[in-house]
């Protein structure tokens, strides 16, 4: 089991490359950064947490900025969007951010995605909120097309452009890690088409529903679709911090856990670290 930490940064908590130092050092294989560019003031979406939304959703630092930080305190600690909301951005800028991230860290950049939940604020981006999974699929493909080929060029519905030079390439190969937030019904159809990794989200101090035979099923869906099963992972965010949770997840074939700090002031975020640094094995 690997085991990783996340936490919504802002001006008040724990800076992003102190927090990756102190990780480091606890044995930590991960660090996760969310993402909101903006909380409309006045919205119709409620939180999926509840009827208030958190200050730190408002307050939160751009997850690469916050990741590049991070990656000048360490050396080893995997770092990670969680998730990165790519149905709201422009793809050919965020090829380029997530690389330029990957070649600061020396290849150490995962990259979770997902569609967000958020309506107002995906429309604020011009992103139909009904289309955004289309439309993350475009994206994402014309991402991985700047990733690898010289001369990129994609041609779809929601993303078109010609041959063009994007620089850097990220260090990793064939790319980073591409790992699908969500647990809708189509989730594994994007898990299997341009994603290596699963990455649901526990609820209320549960784990994800129906693990046991979720995993075996995307495996054989990879094995159908001609990948290799073994190269799935499964990330689990939000994991419940307790010894008989962590050790369910790994019965169920979960590969990594992903414990949520709080976003308070910084002893007390350390103080959160270090009581999930012993559940490390």
């Amino acid at each position: 089991m690997l085991f990783g930490v996340t936490i919504f940064p802002t001006e008040d908590t724990l800076q992003p490359q102190d927090l990756a130092r102190l990780a480091e050092e606890r044995g930590f294989e991960s660090l996760w950064f969310p993402e909101h560019t903006h909380i409309p003031a006045d919205r119709r979406t409620p939180w999926p947490g509840g009827p208030e939304i958190p200050r730190e959703y408002i307050h939160t630092l751009d997850p690469f900025v916050a990741l590049t930080a991070a990656a000048g305190s360490s050396r080893d600690l995997k770092l990670g969007t969680s998730i990165c909301l790519i149905a709201q951005r422009d793809p050919i800028i965020t090829a380029k951010q997530a690389a330029s991230v990957d070649q600061i860290s020396d290849g150490r950049l995962l990259l979770g995605i997902g569609g967000g939940w958020n309506a107002e604020e995906a429309e604020n981006h011009g992103t139909p909120f009904k289309q955004r999974f289309s439309i993350l699929r475009e994206r994402m493909l014309a991402i991985e097309a700047l990733w690898t080929e010289e001369e990129a060029e994609f041609h779809g519905r929601h993303v078109d452009f010609d041959k063009i030079w994007s620089y850097p390439k990220p260090v990793q190969t064939p790319r980073p890690p591409v790992l699908m937030g969500g647990g809708g019904p189509t989730t594994f159809d994007r898990v299997v088409e341009f994603c290596d990794g699963w990455f649901p989200i526990s609820r209320g101090g549960l784990p994800p529903p129906g693990l046991p035979e979720k995993i075996p099923e995307l495996r054989r869906r990879f094995e159908l679709a001609g990948r290799d099963p073994a190269s799935l992972s499964v990330s689990v965010y939000f994991a419940p911090p307790e010894p008989e949770v962590v050790e369910e997840l790994t019965r169920a074939g979960v590969d990594r856990v992903v414990f949520q700090l709080p976003a308070v002031e910084p002893t007390k975020v350390t103080k959160a670290l270090d009581g999930f640094a012993r559940l490390i094995y």
